[in-house]
């Protein structure tokens, strides 16, 4: 099988670059992704499979996106929010109620033979979307009300979960240590020992402190600059507009959520300040008080 050396020795520090503040997780995605890729998994498994736990905001989705992106050519995880799963007619709506049919899943898996299945907050999925769970998990395959079952192990299946995220946040001060334990212990106690038990790597996400939030922000304001550039429009940022916006999108609780709404919205409102201001594509953006002023350059 095809394995790009140079793109997997340097696969941590790629993964670091996009996800600030989580070395640990990235640390060991890259371990499986290496492993996965190498084809050393076992062949009726998944290439490996992750839950990710942790605060609201701290990169687990935003570290599947980017893992998955770079493993596969710029390839988009396949997703589902289990917040939509939580009724008994839960599986039919993934994998078909009829003869025949395959439902969302299977749909999703007729167009894909290899990827990343990203089921978002877990915790939240009706018990019967856990069985089937435990078969991907198990076995490495789907088998919708078609009849014809789907290979599993060519992919890589994460689980995002918020469980625990309440003591963490009360444990601020402790060792990351601590925390970690009594979130896993919470996981332990929430979702099905067999379900936990398969997957390989359970890793537990830092809430972000403020001085890596800024960074994250920093990123994200250099990212929707360069996007707006691809539109025609070229901004200059000075310092006080990034403090403008690092105040008004940090948050303790939520994480870097809120930040990328006011980048983006604060960004935007600018370049429509100025066309309405005939200002020109190319303009600055200086800060007075909290009012950001647009001038042409």
């Amino acid at each position: 099988m095809s394995f790009d050396s140079d793109k997997f020795r340097e696969l941590a520090n790629a993964l670091r670059a996009d996800i600030r503040g989580q070395d640990h997780a990235t640390d060991r995605v890259a371990s499986v992704l290496r492993r996965g890729e190498l084809g050393l998994a076992h062949p009726r498994r998944p290439r490996g499979s992750f839950l990710f736990v942790g605060p609201t905001g701290v990169g687990k989705t935003e570290l599947t996106n980017v893992f998955t992106a770079i493993t596969f050519d710029g390839a988009k995880p396949i997703r589902f929010d289990m917040s939509e799963y939580q009724t008994p007619l839960s599986v039919e709506k993934l994998i078909g109620e009829k003869v025949g049919e395959v439902g969302l899943l299977g749909r999703a898996l007729q167009q894909k033979t290899f990827g990343t299945l990203l089921f978002d907050e877990i915790e939240k999925a009706h018990p019967l979307v856990l069985d089937l769970f435990l078969q991907m998990l198990e076995d490495a395959t789907i088998t919708p009300a078609s009849g014809e079952p789907i290979r599993l192990n060519d992919f890589y299946i994460v689980f995002t979960s918020n469980i625990g995220a309440a003591e963490a946040m009360r444990m601020e001060s402790a060792p990351f240590s601590s925390i970690e334990r009594t979130v896993l212990a919470r996981v332990a106690q929430t979702l099905r020992p067999e379900l936990v038990g398969r997957i390989i790597e359970k890793i537990v996400f830092y809430r972000l402190p403020f001085t890596i939030q800024r960074e994250v922000a920093e990123a994200m304001i250099f990212g929707e600059i360069k996007r707006l550039a691809g539109l025609g429009w070229h901004i200059v940022v000075s310092p006080t507009v990034t403090e403008i916006l690092v105040r008004e999108g940090y948050h303790k609780t939520w994480g870097m959520r809120p930040m990328r709404g006011v980048v983006e919205r604060r960004l935007q409102e600018a370049i429509v300040e100025a066309r309405l201001k005939g200002l020109g594509t190319r303009i600055h953006l200086e800060a007075n008080g909290n009012t950001i002023l647009v001038s042409p350059f």
